[in-house]
């Protein structure tokens, strides 16, 4: 089951390369744990989104630093702000399509809609850094904030995080917890990570990630999850 920040829509085609997609009994987790979507006719089991109030003061926090872009995620839409050039350029690479949003002022727009989630994108450490400092510090520690893809800093709705999603589609499910193995590679991982039963990461995690593992492949994302496969389950 895929477990991702991304939306359910941009990974139609990985569920197609699996087999897994618009099946009964199959889920996605999105929107790192804001949105659980079984696969058949993608119907929603679950989302946890964020306040009109609290996505606004985030978007306001995110777009201070001029040079960076500005994400806003609906259940099925992505939305961003002075789009980059180097992430249009990422974006195209995963076959992610979005709306420009031309103006602060166009953001009232949201205040119909469920918000998954808001991000930012810029390639300097220190500036996600910097900005999860100051969304952590803005809200008083009391909203989710994490980095993702060494490029992102994600910020969800507090509570909302990967393991909080997986537990609850474990309950839906009747699946214990201790009987789940999470793959990961990034800071987004991590509740996902402490939550379930076996957490592997593969060989290019980052070092506060794969010091939660069990255990750390020997190879990276190109074939650690394969591995991780075999080990545990296949063989």
């Amino acid at each position: 089951m895929p477990n991702t920040g991304r939306s359910f829509t941009s990974i139609q085609p990985l569920l197609r390369t699996l087999g897994l997609a618009d099946q009964p009994d199959q889920y996605v987790v999105s929107y790192n744990g804001a949105a659980v979507i079984e696969n058949r006719d993608n119907q929603v089991v679950l989302t946890n989104e964020m306040p009109y109030a609290e996505a606004l003061r985030t978007f306001d926090v995110l777009a201070s630093v001029p040079d960076a872009d500005v994400h806003i995620y609906t259940l099925d839409q992505l939305y961003i702000y002075r789009p980059r050039a180097d992430d249009r350029a990422y974006l195209q690479t995963r076959g992610v399509t979005f709306h420009e949003l031309a103006d602060r002022a166009d953001f009232a727009q949201f205040k119909t809609m469920k918000i998954m989630k808001v991000i930012a994108m810029h390639p300097d450490a220190q500036v996600q850094e910097a900005l999860r400092q100051k969304i952590e510090t803005t809200f008083d520690h009391q909203i989710n904030c994490s980095l993702s893809s060494g490029i992102y800093v994600e910020v969800n709705h507090l509570g909302v995080d990967k393991g909080q999603a997986t537990l609850a589609l474990c309950r839906k499910l009747n699946i214990p917890i201790e009987n789940v193995m999470g793959l990961g590679d990034n800071v987004n991982d991590l509740a996902m990570l402490k939550t379930v039963g076996l957490p592997v990461v593969v060989a290019n995690g980052v070092p506060a990630v794969k010091a939660v593992a069990q255990y750390v492949t020997q190879n990276d994302y190109e074939c650690g999850v394969a591995e991780a496969l075999h080990r545990f389950i296949l063989d």
